[in-house]
């Protein structure tokens, strides 16, 4: 039985997540200098996730203005 090509992706795990696991935020924390070292791993701080957004099309406007 075969998939459709809808269902197959390349790559699923390079899709951005909006959820971070503990060990990623306390990572991200520690980049942007906002984790303290002895600080505790519950209650973590909020870690904004970027989301790559790809450019839609422009749409080609037709010239009606003539009639």
């Amino acid at each position: 039985m075969s998939l459709d090509k809808s269902l197959k992706s390349k790559s699923s795990l390079t899709r951005a997540r909006n959820v971070l696991k503990r060990a990623e935020r306390i990572e991200k924390l520690k980049f942007e200098d906002r984790w303290v070292e002895g600080q505790g791993a519950l209650g973590l701080p909020k870690v904004r996730v970027e989301k790559v957004s790809i450019g839609k099309k422009k749409k080609k406007k037709k010239d009606d203005d003539e009639d």
